[in-house]
């Protein structure tokens, strides 16, 4: 099974790198493609423009340079709260990741914990992806939804995030992301290798958190104290058909100020492919 296995990384795992410098060290670390990211200074994590102010053409191109993929450009948050702001940052996106050879980009429901109906909360989320859809045309694009299993998510569970693609016709333009974390947060059993057009994989290990109170600043590198099931998780899905990529994407600050992370990510993915076979 390990032989099978695909590895990213996504760009919020290492951002005090350049853009140059994060394609070189995945490039290293044998990963078949990237996710960057549009959030990093929004984020505090740098004070770089997106592309680091390159045009989105020409770091596409140095992907495909070092023999990889631009698997995606995140991301529009709270997508399901539609606005005129909300398209405008949907239509940039999409014009980016046109312009760089993306394969997609990613939405992120809203986190407000705002309190609604389950009925105004799904309406909400089949309006943004109607309207999203005809924007998608045109381009090669698959969108990416990425359920949020935070119990202040507006969107915790991958089967409501199908039944609404369903419901606007959406099949052949919209995917999901499985997120190790998040799947283990929403406390979901059932798996979509279907859907799924991309795998986010981290770790927690801090035996202190309770499950309902794990945030993104506990989600490291995989090891053998992981509470998230990692490898139960990437072995389900490979069992179940899936044979794309699994993308490191850690949020907690410990492994953005590692002086040593390009050694600490080989030794997880060496970990992870252990465990699997």
């Amino acid at each position: 099974m390990t032989d099978k296995l695909s590895f990213a990384l996504n760009q919020i795992t290492a951002p005090r790198l350049t853009c140059r410098e994060f394609i070189q060290l995945a490039k290293r670390l044998g990963c078949s493609g990237v996710e960057l990211r549009n959030d990093l200074r929004d984020k505090r994590l740098c004070d770089r423009e997106f592309f680091d102010g390159h045009s989105p053409r020409d770091v596409g191109t140095l992907v495909r340079e070092n023999g990889m993929r631009l698997l995606g450009l995140s991301e529009v948050y709270a997508f399901n709260r539609w606005s005129e702001e909300i398209r405008v940052k949907v239509d940039r996106l999409i014009g980016e990741a046109v312009a760089s050879g993306a394969d997609s980009i990613s939405l992120i429901p809203s986190n407000d914990g705002r309190t609604e109906t389950d009925d105004a909360r799904l309406d909400a989320l089949r309006n943004a992806l109607s309207r999203i859809l005809p924007m998608l045309e045109g381009t090669d694009l698959i969108a990416l939804v990425e359920p949020l299993g935070f119990p202040t998510s507006s969107l915790r569970r991958k089967s409501d995030a199908i039944a609404a693609i369903k419901a606007v016709g959406g099949d052949a333009r919209y995917k999901l992301v499985h997120d190790t974390f998040h799947h283990h947060l929403a406390s979901e059993r059932e798996f979509f290798p279907e859907w799924t057009g991309i795998v986010h994989i981290s770790g927690v290990v801090d035996p202190s958190v309770e499950v309902r109170d794990m945030q993104d600043e506990h989600r490291i590198l995989v090891t053998g104290q992981d509470r998230l099931g990692n490898l139960t998780q990437i072995a389900a899905l490979s069992s179940a058909g899936y044979r794309g990529v699994y993308s490191y994407e850690c949020f907690a600050p410990s492994v953005h100020h590692s002086a040593t992370i390009g050694s600490e990510i080989a030794e997880s993915l060496a970990f992870i492919r252990v465990g699997i076979s």
